[in-house]
């Protein structure tokens, strides 16, 4: 069987404009509660996108943290890739993809950083491990060998033994801060529905969009 054969029919659910809530982060933490209480693997993984000023785009799969009244959080090294790239175009997309589910969101939004005491509170919380990982990393950096990285690892593990393990400044969480949120459900003959909630001024509009 070749890619192009690969078919999967939709069938489990409809997606109604009577159904959803009016404010689409209530609906998001809906669709959310619904993931995991289905026991999905990671139903807060994400795919993140951003791109460069001249529109050069890169993805990658992150973590969602929090979801606010402001919008969506993750964290990461301010120095990675993403990170460089946003502070230079404050602007992603994020997409959740929940295929038990024939679910999918699409959220896209200007992205700002979240305040260092709300970052401080989000690292303390960490395991021990992971925020040595976050002191031993500088994500996205060129490295000699995974014997250099473990190196480094040991050398913060032997001095942080006895003391508090703090925040790197480099390290620190994102929000996206949405203007256009589309949940769409698996439908038969590729017939789905979606439906997208768009940002006019203080008020979220819902439309419906062809398949």
């Amino acid at each position: 069987m070749g890619i192009a054969d690969l078919r999967k029919e939709y069938t489990r659910h409809g997606l109604s404009e009577t159904d959803v809530d009016p404010d689409p982060l209530r609906q998001f933490q809906c669709w959310f509660d619904q993931a995991v209480a289905a026991e999905l693997i990671e139903p807060n993984a994400m795919t993140l996108a951003t791109a460069t000023p001249d529109g050069r785009p890169s993805a990658r799969m992150v973590l969602l943290k929090g979801v606010d009244n402001g919008g969506f959080v993750f964290f990461t090294n301010y120095e990675s890739r993403k990170g460089v790239e946003l502070a230079a175009n404050p602007w992603a997309a994020l997409v959740f993809y929940w295929p038990e589910l024939e679910r999918q969101i699409r959220i896209e939004g200007r992205v700002e950083r979240i305040t260092p005491e709300e970052s401080d509170v989000y690292f303390a919380s960490r395991p021990n491990g992971s925020r040595i990982g976050a002191w031993a990393s500088r994500q996205s950096s060129v490295i000699g060998s995974r014997a250099e990285l473990e190196q480094r690892v040991a050398e913060l593990e032997q001095f942080y033994a006895d003391r508090d393990i703090p925040r790197p400044t480099y390290w620190g969480g994102f929000r996206v801060i949405p203007d256009v949120i589309e949940f769409w459900q698996g439908r038969p003959n590729r017939l789905h529905d979606r439906l997208r909630y768009r940002r006019n001024n203080s008020q979220w509009i819902i439309e419906r969009l062809s398949p």
